[in-house]
């Protein structure tokens, strides 16, 4: 009786464990503990019983659910009736739409839970825990189980872990294991939390309780008596499953992966020894250098070489045509101005047509520049790239805090994860969300529907559609959902959990509709689609969220064609948000320190500095004007000062200046070239330094000349420009000639500022042997008269002086500067070794320019860069993209692209994958999302995507995921294919894209939503980039990647040998122009001095020699300049590749008229020749071009924009101190070694011109040219020069 008893109370109790029998059998409705939850919570009846044999539809429903515990129709028993069968389905087919990219995955998750359903050992391998009565349709109440304890061994259950835990999602690049594992996502998930989660009833999945208890094979300590493990074998990832099912493939599985070999690893540093290659050799180059010096001084003072005196006949040919030009201009002053200035106004009144190029795109990026056209390619395919509007906030005096969780544990939440931050985040938010304009273009009202970008609803957007990435939107922007609280027991203790918990799920996983705690919410935007934890929070380490140090809200707009009415209202827009939020950061109540930004800024910023700094550069014309018009006055006599000055002359030779800039504009203004700013900055400033140059050797000349007996005014005025107008032909000329060779860059600003200067040049040298000489025709015959400057009536008694006017610097140079300069070679192996030193760091110096350069020192966006590159833990999204000319249709094209079951271990995807893995070396962290690899998921028939309408008025039609009625939708789009590997047939791909391209995702059926054309795009993100090298980088290593994929798909069948798949982001336009910009310098460059050599040997009669050593110090001057850049910290970039082509410029005024002067001197030694072109024309030189620039520039000095102050005021510092010192310093005693020597007694023959007799003795010359230097010495000039 007693043993009668005990089994009789174990029948009762449900407390066997025995093989072949069930616990539980047949659906008995709802739970009544679960609430809200997203699919029907329909549990089991409590019964135990034996397994039932499953026959005919319960068969077949039996083995498409669960066929790995099919054996056959009558050979199989089960524990699980059809309406349980159709649950169970239901609630795997949530799972098998993240997981079934891999098939073994899916498979052991199916395992899984029919073994605990449906095993015919059920009880066995669980123990019911909890019942509830559940009152059936009938009236009868049955007792339901609604949570029972499974045992599982933990071979099973880690073998089922590994296949799934490297499944992704392609449109996150995420992993499916974190939407699966809770509170732990990714990171942290493991076998136990992974199936906790998959037991527990409050994620909105899981109808009832399953307690995982996990046990090594064999132990039985801890089980029930008659208990057993389930220990099912569990598919690897990399094997194929028992109903043909393919391996998942290595995007998935890194089992399946191929052996790929890493990168090559990065180059190391040139290096000889110890030492640094570079360095090395400019050592080694030096000392032959050096060597070879040496040599040919000692040959020159043991071998006679051949003296040339072509430079003094091309001089007599060149001066007597200028001196004839100059007195014609000089005779009729009065009729040459009227004509410049006609035709000076003829050329400039094109300025009214004049077009500013401010768009830094169309600057720096030629038209034709592959990123221009790859940019032109997206943008007509698809829609531009958004525009952004962000802020980054921040809350730097908060304190921390912790905050000990039931679902997630103790939690350090910074200051700024903190709910009243949050509200006034949402408050500012929802402010800008309500912004209305007027617009003129609209002709109402407009708001940020009408512009922004919204991915779910382009075609009709309401407020809610567009896309504003925040942490608010984890609580889709509800105060009430940000307030809620719950009660919650978990593991028998009972906590109330609130808006943390649910945000420490969401930043987890942030695609799901649900979370897990009690309070039951979506982790969706209202938008409909996901925030990342990237977007909403930033400053974080190993995705701990809760410690974040900054908020972040982002904005999206339409990015418009500056054509569409709706470009104007979209700036509308940002420059209202900019005003809210610059008001909103000037209130004293404001709990963040944050910074912003709108897709206007940096125009703006950069307009506005400009503005902000025209009086800077009027400042630095004025300081220039000034110390012209000063330093140009004779000053013989305190009584004459205002006869001799010069302050009419001065004014002259700016206005010719600026009438030459105005022509030039003028005239490209005519014929429709454009403009920028930085030609308006730099052109003038360079035609200044050469034109006042001119001005001042031309001007002292005159100064330093005696009139001869009968000669008139404008006669000595010819005679000495006939003397200087060579040397400024020669160096104009080359200049002019430089700057039009410099046109054949690429960049569209180089070749805008070398046409524009290059016309200017030559506009100011013609007017300066026009205009210019009429006026001082005009100044002469004044000053000759004894009338003032200004007022023109008042004459003065004081004479002029009988000797001509040296000044001060051509005394001092002639005897003190000169001969300590030539008295030692040494000074030259200095320029020598600094030159070899600066090819050493030419080679180090940085090539970009970081965009906040671009800003005044004041800009908001200064502090906007900073933040992004300290908080922001992703880089820019950047797309693959392919050309026509390849078939997706196909299921050889299908394999090439996708990343799933049964793709190519090298396709398009994966490729993108095996780069991310190397993220130092690819720039890449986040792999491509595969809108194929999606539509073949939606597609599957294991999900409830894809339907067909069975009855009804849609019938055959496609049946949305969100239709409820299951009869009315029973057919698949496509069925199971016996390999487990689905490819939709050309018919069916075409027939449900449409449908698929209009889905909106939700919970039942997460794909879809996507844009495709012929051409398609793939979205993968950059590591964080935060230096102009880095974005350089990122933009070579993808387009090498994209082209290793273009050559792969091209030996697919069918496809175009003309398709191409190219990488684009909004940033490759800006970037691209540095990873040829070396090249494209050093040919600018070339070709700059190639005229310099050129001209320079044609106008000083085939003189190589000079012409060599004049090319020589320009070289060095622009080597030098690189060197300095590369100390000072200055870029090498299109700015200051606008300024090196400057610096040839402006280094030809300060080389060639001393070489040339050297050239014609007919002292008869070279360091004679070398002292006399030093003082003579280096004073002139000093005072016309180094004293002209150093004023203007230490003015730019006190410039807002940054690039002002080093591209503009550094750089050109350096240019003229380099080049003062090398064109009197280097030259000057490199010239004294090296030059070419003159037959001196051959001179007698050069005097015809001069209309002088033979028997004219050669005397010592005069500080002027040749025709001052042959003399007769009854001349009464003899005296005043001190000649012998």
């Amino acid at each position: 009786m007693f043993l009668l008893y005990l089994c009789l109370l174990q029948v009762l109790t449900g407390a066997q464990h025995e093989p072949g029998y069930c616990s539980f059998y047949e659906d008995c409705g709802l739970n009544p503990a679960v609430e809200g939850a997203l699919i029907p919570p329909r549990v089991p009846c409590k019964d135990y019983r034996k397994a039932v044999n499953v026959t005919g539809d319960h068969y077949e429903l039996f083995k498409s659910v669960c066929p790995m515990l099919a054996h056959g129709e009558g050979e199989t028993l089960a524990c699980c009736s059809i309406r349980q069968l159709t649950a169970l389905q239901d609630s795997l087919t949530l799972s098998k739409a993240v997981l079934i990219r891999c098939p073994s995955c899916a498979d052991n998750f199916a395992h899984m839970h029919c073994a605990t359903t449906c095993s015919p050992n059920q009880s066995q391998i669980l123990k019911i825990m909890k019942t509830a009565n559940i009152t059936q349709p009938t009236g009868i109440v049955k007792e339901a189980v609604v949570g029972y304890e499974a045992y599982v061994s933990t071979s099973f259950s880690d073998a089922s872990f590994r296949s799934c835990k490297n499944v992704r999602i392609p449109a996150t690049g995420g992993y499916a294991i974190a939407t699966m594992c809770g509170r732990y996502g990714a990171t942290l998930c493991t076998p136990q939390r992974w199936l906790d989660f998959q037991g527990d009833s409050s994620n909105g999945l899981a109808p009832l309780d399953i307690n995982f208890k996990l046990l090594p094979d064999g132990q039985t300590a801890g089980l029930p008596p008659g208990a057993v493990l389930f220990a099912g074998t569990a598919l690897n990832c990399n094997e194929t499953t028992p109903t043909g099912g393919e391996a998942c493939s290595c995007q998935d599985c890194e089992q399946s992966c191929p052996a790929v070999p890493q990168p090559p690893p990065l180059p190391e540093p040139f290096m000889i020894g110890q030492l640094d290659g570079v360095l090395v050799i400019c050592i080694i180059v030096f000392s032959c250098i050096l060597l070879l010096l040496t040599c040919y001084v000692i040959l020159e003072y043991t071998i006679h070489y051949q003296k040339s005196k072509a430079s003094l006949a091309t001089q007599e040919f060149l001066g007597s045509l200028f001196q004839t030009w100059g007195t014609i201009m000089a005779r009729y002053p009065l009729i040459v101005l009227p004509v410049c200035l006609v035709v000076v106004l003829a050329f400039a009144v094109g300025i009214k047509d004049i077009e500013l190029t401010t768009d830094p795109v169309q600057l720096w990026s030629a038209p034709q520049s592959r990123a221009m056209r790859e940019k032109a390619f997206h943008d007509a395919n698809f829609d531009p790239f958004y525009r952004t509007n962000q802020l980054i906030l921040t809350a730097p005096d908060r304190p921390s805090h912790y905050y000990d969780s039931l679902l997630f544990g103790e939690q350090n939440f910074s200051g700024i994860i903190s709910k009243d931050l949050i509200i006034e985040l949402l408050e500012l938010q929802q402010k800008i969300q309500a912004i209305e304009l007027w617009s003129d273009e609209l002709n109402r009202t407009a708001s940020l529907k009408d512009v922004c970008y919204a991915p779910l609803n382009p075609d009709n957007p309401s407020l809610t559609d567009c896309a504003v990435n925040s942490l608010p939107q984890y609580f889709q922007n509800s105060m009430d959902k940000l307030n809620a609280k719950a009660n919650m027991t978990e593991l028998g203790v009972t906590k109330e959990v609130d808006w943390r918990d649910h945000f420490i799920y969401c930043v987890n996983s942030p695609l799901s509709f649900k979370d897990i705690t009690a309070l039951g919410m979506s982790c969706m935007a209202d938008y409909g689609g996901p925030v990342f934890p990237f977007l909403a929070v930033g400053g974080y380490e190993n995705e701990e969220y809760t410690t974040a140090e900054a908020l972040i809200l982002t904005f999206s707009l339409n990015n418009y064609a500056r054509t569409d009415v709706k470009f104007k209202v979209a700036e509308e827009w940002e420059q209202r948000f900019l005003e809210i939020v610059q008001e909103y950061q000037k209130n004293t109540n404001t709990n963040f320190t944050f910074a912003y930004m709108a897709e206007r800024s940096l125009e703006d910023e950069i307009n506005r500095t400009t503005a902000e700094d025209i009086p800077i550069f009027m400042i630095s014309y004025a300081v220039i004007f000034l110390y012209i018009a000063v330093a140009l006055g004779e000053y013989t006599s305190w009584k004459r000062i205002l006869v001799d000055s010069k302050f009419l002359v001065g004014l002259g030779g700016i206005l010719v200046v600026g009438c030459s800039v105005m022509a030039s504009m003028g005239f490209y203004a005519w014929i429709g070239f454009p403009s920028s700013l930085v030609i308006l900055q730099v052109v003038p400033f360079l035609v200044l330094a050469v034109g006042a140059d001119n001005i001042f050797i031309f001007v002292l000349e005159y100064q330093r000349d005696m009139r001869r007996p009968g000669e008139k005014r404008e006669e000595q005025i010819g005679r000495v420009l006939g003397n200087v107008a060579p040397s400024m032909l020669l160096c104009s000329l080359s200049e002019s000639v430089c700057f039009f060779l410099g046109a054949l860059s690429t960049m569209p600003a180089v070749r805008s500022f070398a046409l524009y200067a290059a016309l200017a040049v030559l506009m100011d040298f013609i007017l300066q042997m026009t205009a210019f000489v009429a006026l001082l025709s005009l100044d002469a015959q004044r000053q000759d008269a004894n009338r003032c400057e200004i007022a023109c009536c008042v004459t003065v008694k004081t004479p002029h002086p009988s000797k001509p006017n040296q000044g001060i610097l051509l005394p001092l140079m002639k005897k003190y500067y000169a001969p300590a300069l030539l008295n030692s070679v040494s000074r030259m192996v200095v320029f020598l070794a600094i030159f070899c030193a600066c090819v050493f760091l030419m080679f180090h110096v940085k090539v970009g320019l970081n965009q906040e350069l671009a800003m005044p020192s004041d800009s908001y966006m200064l502090d906007y860069f900073a933040y992004l590159y300290k908080y922001f833990e992703v880089g820019v999204p950047t797309y693959f993209i392919t050309t026509k000319g390849f078939n997706f249709t196909s299921e050889e094209g299908i394999n090439a692209v996708c990343s799933s079951v049964g793709c190519d271990q090298f396709s398009f995807t994966q490729k993108i994958r095996y780069a991310t893995e190397y993220p130092e070396q690819s720039y890449l962290a986040i792999p491509a999302s595969s809108w194929v690899d999606d539509y073949i998921d939606w597609l599957n028939p294991g999900s409830k995507c894809c339907r067909i309408y069975t009855a009804g008025p849609n019938k055959d039609e496609f049946c949305p995921a969100n239709e409820t009625g299951f009869f009315m939708c029973a057919k698949k789009c496509i069925s199971v294919p016996e390999n487990g590997v689905l490819r939709p047939s050309v018919e069916n791909f075409n027939r449900f894209l449409p449908d698929f391209l209009s889905n909106r995702p939700d919970l039942q059926c997460p794909k879809g939503s996507y844009k495709t054309h012929v051409t398609s795009r793939f979205m993968a993100y950059h590591t964080p980039l935060v230096n102009s090298q880095e974005f350089t980088a990122a933009l070579e290593k993808a387009r090498e990647l994209a082209h290793h994929i273009t050559m792969t798909m091209r030996n697919v069948t069918g496809t175009s040998q003309d398709f191409e798949v190219f990488p684009y982001t909004v940033t490759y336009v800006y970037y691209e122009q540095y990873l040829t910009i070396v090249n494209e310098g050093l040919f600018n460059i070339g070709v700059c001095l190639l005229p310099t050599f050129v001209v320079c040997c044609i106008l000083l009669g085939m003189d190589l020699r000079s012409g060599f050593l004049n090319l020589l110090t320009i070289v060095m001057i622009t080597v030098d300049t690189v060197g300095v850049m590369t100390l000072w910290g200055i870029d090498f970039n299109a700015v200051s590749l606008i300024n090196l082509v400057t610096a040839v410029g402006i280094s030809v005024e300060f080389v060639s008229h001393l070489t040339r002067s050297f050239a014609l001197s007919i002292q008869p030694t070279k360091v004679e020749r070398a002292k006399e072109a030093t003082a003579n024309m280096g004073s002139a030189v000093f005072a016309g071009v180094a004293m002209t620039n150093l004023p203007g520039i230490v003015v730019l000095a006190f410039a807002k924009a940054q690039l002002i102050q080093i591209f503009f005021f550094r750089l050109n510092l350096v240019i003229t101190l380099l080049g003062m010192a090398h064109g009197l310093i280097f030259l000057p005693v490199l010239l004294s070694f090296l030059g070419m020597l003159h037959d001196y007694k051959d001179m007698q023959s050069l005097c015809t011109w001069c209309s002088i007799p033979k028997n004219t003795q050669l005397v010592s010359p005069s500080p002027s040219f040749l025709p001052e230097i042959i003399l007769p010495r009854s001349h009464p000039r003899q005296s005043d020069n001190g000649y012998k």
